[in-house]
């Protein structure tokens, strides 16, 4: 089924989950509770990297009304791929783009066979995910440029959890009991 919906991007079994939010709703700052994941985007994904700037290019397209009826210049509205490289000093953002996506309702979030993952310990931040990304055109309180909506999420694979979480089997031994009464 081709995909007809020119602001709608899949992103590649390559993508990597940071700070991802998408159980429960968070609220960020005060703001309305959402559910939220950062989309780490190798660089060298290349496919991904045009479809999502294709997609942009569309959502400004079909949000020139937003922008009071005229073409904006990019370098003049908020945009939401960025470069991990160069605005955050973390490890796991190196050698990657990423985009902030969030939504009010709840992503589906399924395995490699699409069946519905239900194990909450299943998904987290560092898993290597399919994500389906919808951008759009905004306009509020003075900012103006292209947000990202998170649509569902799919887990590929395993990878290293993000933000320094160990297991209580990484953390501890077995502890020999000489005293089986005590």
């Amino acid at each position: 089924m081709a995909n007809m919906n020119k602001t709608k991007v899949i992103t590649g079994v390559n993508t990597c989950l940071s700070y991802f939010h998408g159980w429960e709703p968070v609220s960020i700052n005060g703001s309305e509770p959402k559910y939220s994941v950062s989309v780490l985007i190798p660089k060298t994904d290349k496919e991904t990297v045009a479809a999502i700037n294709k997609a942009i290019d569309a959502a400004i397209e079909e949000g020139i009304a937003k922008f009071g009826g005229k073409k904006p210049n990019k370098a003049a509205i908020k945009m939401p791929l960025r470069d991990g490289d160069v605005e955050r000093d973390d490890e796991a953002y190196k050698g990657h783009y990423f985009i902030n996506a969030n939504s009010k309702t709840a992503p589906q979030i399924v395995d490699k066979a699409v069946k519905p993952i239900l194990d909450r310990d299943e998904v987290y931040s560092g898993c290597f995910s399919r994500v389906s990304l919808n951008f759009y055109a905004f306009n509020s309180n003075g900012n103006k440029g292209v947000a990202c909506g998170l649509g569902n999420i799919q887990k590929i694979k395993d990878g290293e959890p993000l933000g320094g979480r160990t297991t209580a089997s990484d953390d501890f031994t077995t502890l020999e009991d000489d005293d089986f009464l005590a």
